[in-house]
């Protein structure tokens, strides 16, 4: 092998990796990022102990031919910044109860706030 040859098999390997890695990125974040899923239908809304966080429970509905499914999002109300921290598939209901400041139980599943999330789809 030459050294043109050597130069484009490595140019054309490397757009063909950058590809590759950026349609694999598209496909998560167009269908598996729950951060891109809005709420729809209010259910409820729980204060943690201390007032730091708020987490709010939405029903939505996936059409006629899928169920229903529960997102919770969380709102940090010191900085007003909000995230989708929960999202379970064939639910019409959240319960939901603080263990502490940072913990809360959801349907049976239990969350840190700061760093876990819930995703029926991954978990």
């Amino acid at each position: 092998m030459n050294k043109r040859t050597k130069k484009r098999f490595i140019i054309t390997f490397i757009i063909i990796t950058l590809t590759i890695g950026g349609v694999a990125y598209f496909i998560n974040w167009a269908f598996y990022d729950i951060q891109r899923i809005d709420g729809q239908e209010y259910l409820d809304e729980i204060i943690s102990p201390k007032g730091t966080y708020t987490v709010t429970a939405y029903l939505n509905n996936g059409g006629a031919t899928t169920g229903y499914a529960v997102l919770c999002t969380i709102k940090n109300n010191k900085n007003g910044k909000t995230k989708n921290i929960y999202w379970q598939y064939r639910t019409t209901k959240a319960y939901m109860e603080w263990i502490n400041d940072d913990n809360i139980k959801i349907n049976g599943i239990i969350l840190n706030v700061k760093k876990e999330t819930y995703d029926y789809r991954r978990n």
